[in-house]
């Protein structure tokens, strides 16, 4: 009994951030005066098109119970001396995000699980304020690709590059056609496979992962194979092979977890209920 009620203490001392925190309505109305018969009409189609949005905003109410549920469900198992009030800036802020990031679920277990974090006397300290920030700019696939960064793994890359042949030696002045190619989306179950290497990018900008240059390979055998041998890119390699006067390189490569990276993961997608 006491248990439940220090996690539900702290849970209400969370929430009270909720009611310290604006909720804007009217998300939809217009953002000009409507002047004229044609303004008024792109004025109604506007707020036709943000009516949506404005209903996937989260209010007061949702956020609350969020932090009620979901974030109390991931404090059940700490005893009640270790949970604490979290620091207002990570608690603070992913509040407020949660605000337009709620409806979707990969997001908001992220929010979750650091809110919950700060909240254990034993992971707070892990509990980064610039976590809010990084899970702000994450698509939900990009999300489901952290969560590949638990494990102590390979995250073989395969570039592809078209090469002049000079006197049956390789040029290197070509271009790379295929650049960073993976099967990490596909494994990490993310919508748009296509977009993996772009969306690597982005977890490189954000600071959780790196593509070291050239030399950086991966030396146990069989990492590259399914690579090599995909129909994408034995389908490269064959129009670029098309032309007599190129010859396709293949370059392997791989994605390198950092330490903030790998701190991230631990306090953002590990602690799950």
């Amino acid at each position: 009994m006491g248990e439940e009620n220090k996690v539900k203490e702290t849970v209400e001392a969370v929430t009270g951030l909720v009611q310290a925190i604006p909720i804007y309505q009217d998300l939809a109305q217009p953002a000009v005066k409507q002047v004229g018969k044609a303004l008024e009409t792109v004025g109604k189609a506007i707020n036709v098109a943000l009516a949506p949005v404005g209903a996937l905003v989260w209010g007061y109410e949702k956020c609350q119970d969020f932090i009620s549920t979901k974030v109390a469900d991931r404090l059940k198992d700490i005893p009640p001396e270790d949970i604490i009030t979290p620091k207002p800036n990570v608690a603070g802020p992913a509040i407020e995000a949660l605000r337009y990031t709620g409806h979707e679920e990969v997001l908001s277990d992220l929010y979750a699980n650091l809110l919950a974090s700060s909240m254990d006397r034993k992971t707070a300290s892990g509990a980064h304020p610039a976590f809010v920030e990084i899970i702000k700019q994450l698509t939900p696939d990009e999300a489901k690709l952290v969560k590949l960064f638990t494990a102590d793994r390979a995250y073989a890359l395969l570039s592809l590059r078209s090469s002049y042949r000079v006197e049956d030696e390789i040029h290197r002045g070509g271009n790379e056609v295929l650049v960073n190619f993976s099967l990490l989306g596909v494994e990490a179950g993310v919508e748009f496979p296509h977009l993996t290497p772009a969306y690597l990018d982005n977890l490189c900008r954000l600071g959780l992962a790196e593509i070291p240059g050239m030399g950086y390979e991966y030396t146990a055998k069989g990492v590259y194979e399914p690579l090599e041998n995909h129909p994408d890119v034995l389908f490269t390699k064959q129009q670029i092979e098309l032309d007599p006067a190129r010859v396709c390189e293949m370059m392997r490569g791989g994605l390198r977890v950092t330490t903030l990276g790998k701190q991230f993961a631990q306090v953002c997608v590990l602690r799950a209920p």
